[in-house]
């Protein structure tokens, strides 16, 4: 490790980012239950409650002791292994044994296999409060954390918040719940009569391992990255956290101390990305009108950190790239409309927000989409997850191995099975670890109460299905959508070839793709 220095810690973006489902939780994931859960597990040792807990354990404490629904207790558990297992053959092997299921009780006796890390998942089920409503804040307006921390978007300007990208808003809850999320960590005899920490109590070498889940940190600003419990291990920083060799453990009050001083804003986070990132002259790729494109990206990249893209203002303009800075990139897609946007390299996540009257063709998502708070859009692509609030008119023609979650506040929505492809699309999903199986494009999930009303989604009937030809020349051998259509769609589609000439579009939107791939011929999706 460097020479000794100033330590910088920051909160980590990822686990805010994709873990934090962008709903309230439910009311027993607050801190008095996960306290319980805590001591449960830890007495339950040896029944697979700790250190890794097991799927039917944690099914008996989620739907037993806090009253959750099976689907939603497996949302949660499922969400949390996909941020911890980022190997894409590992990824690809479990979406084979789960295709293979042939019953529910073939895939429940598949999913018992599965365990995750106990101290990491308590703290991921804690940052669930991040999108908590506070009657407070519904009574008199204010957001939370207060002052208002507006992060800037990319004309400099104050944006509305969003929770899940905003890093000040990870930092002030870190810095706000600290104490609580550390005592969440002790073991059992370090806790008061009223499960608190007391002036005495020690954190364990484990807790704070777990708590690198969220917190990492460098030294002498280098560009090497830690997680934090090798930078709290590191021997010149002992005097500061309160470590002792003898009791290889960490004094609480020097160790939170130690974290609060240290923390500081994520260098990779949303709010640097737009402050001092690096802006692209993507305009070069973008047909239409001359109104430039606003999109930038991190200057700092590292291989333990995924980059940032940030993207706005895109208006009547057809915009499409393939390239490096793409590749393993959260992508956040704000105030677009009457565009078509082709992302076409894999992704880490992808967040589509305020946009209207647009298509988005992307390439395999490896965690999630959120599409939030917007208007006609379609979303074609291959993805981990797709979630999506506050829609109106909106389509999704999709491909993914979990339940798209419909959150609160949509009307209209469409879902269709995928139906595209580019030659480099089944490289693409390798790397990130999908397969075109299992597929649950057609099975969404209400996950809120007030969005229980199953009229505000339909599965796109077949004659209203028309497949999509991205315009583009790339290298590669994908020649057919991964996986095929469904019967359904594809009886559809070969009796409407009956019908028709190959002169003949069939409709509006055939035309709109037709004119496209006209307008676009000296175009490449390579850059």
């Amino acid at each position: 490790m460097e020479a000794a220095g100033p330590v910088s810690l920051w909160v980590k973006t990822e686990p805010f980012l994709v873990g934090a489902l962008r709903a309230p939780p439910p009311a027993k994931l607050g801190r008095h239950y996960l306290r319980k859960m805590a001591a449960y597990a830890r007495a339950r040792a040896a029944e697979g409650c700790f250190p890794r807990l097991a799927w039917p354990r944690w099914r008996h404490i989620a739907c037993g002791k806090l009253q959750l629904g099976r689907g939603l207790a497996w949302l949660y558990f499922e969400l949390f292994d996909s941020l911890a297992r980022r190997d894409p053959p590992r990824r690809l092997e479990w979406a084979e044994a789960e295709a293979a299921c042939g019953s529910a009780d073939e895939l429940e006796r598949e999913r018992s296999k599965l365990s995750v890390d106990t101290l990491q998942f308590l703290l991921f089920l804690y940052i669930q409060q991040l999108n908590k409503v506070s009657l407070r804040t519904s009574l008199i307006g204010e957001e939370w954390p207060s002052p208002r921390t507006k992060s800037p978007n990319l004309t400099g300007k104050a944006a509305s918040q969003n929770k899940n990208w905003n890093d000040q808003d990870h930092q002030a809850f870190v810095q706000s719940h600290l104490s609580d999320m550390l005592e969440l960590l002790l073991e059992p005899d370090q806790l008061t009569a009223s499960s608190h920490s007391a002036h005495s109590s020690l954190v364990s070498h484990e807790a704070v391992r777990a708590l690198s889940f969220l917190i990492e940190g460098t030294v002498n600003k280098s560009r090497t990255v830690h997680p934090l419990h090798e930078l709290a291990l590191w021997q010149p920083f002992h005097g500061k956290n309160g470590y002792s060799k003898i009791s290889k453990a960490f004094s609480f009050t020097k160790l939170e101390s130690w974290i609060r001083s240290c923390l500081t804003t994520n260098p990779f986070g949303m709010t640097a990305c737009l402050k001092s990132g690096k802006k692209l002259a993507w305009a070069q790729q973008v047909e239409g009108t001359t109104r430039r494109a606003k999109i930038a990206c991190n200057t700092r990249v590292v291989p333990e950190v995924f980059p940032m893209v940030v993207m706005s203002q895109v208006y009547k303009q057809t915009l499409a790239k393939s390239s490096d800075t793409l590749v393993g990139a959260h992508v956040r897609i704000h105030r677009c409309s009457e565009s078509f946007i082709y992302l076409l390299s894999p992704l880490r996540s992808v967040t589509i927000e305020k946009c209207r009257n647009s298509t988005f063709v992307l390439g395999p998502v490896q965690t999630s989409i959120h599409v939030h708070s917007c208007d006609n859009v379609k979303v074609i692509d291959v993805c981990h997850r797709l979630s999506l609030s506050s829609t109106t008119g909106c389509t999704f023609y999709i491909l993914t191995p979990t339940q798209p979650l419909i959150l609160s506040g949509n009307q209209a929505v469409s879902f269709a099975p995928f139906h595209t492809h580019y030659p480099m699309l089944e490289d693409h999903m390798a790397q990130v670890g999908l397969a075109t199986l299992p597929n649950y494009w057609d099975s969404p999930m209400l996950v809120c109460k007030e969005s229980s009303d199953t009229s505000v989604f339909r599965l796109l009937p077949p004659s209203e299905f028309y497949t999509f030809v991205i315009p583009f020349e790339m290298e590669g051998d994908t020649t057919e959508t991964p996986g095929g259509l469904p019967h359904a769609y594809q009886k559809a589609l070969s009796q409407r070839e009956q019908k028709a000439s190959e002169e003949t579009v069939p409709d509006a939107g055939g035309k709109q793709i037709l004119r496209m791939a006209g307008a676009n011929r000296e175009s490449s999706a390579a850059g």
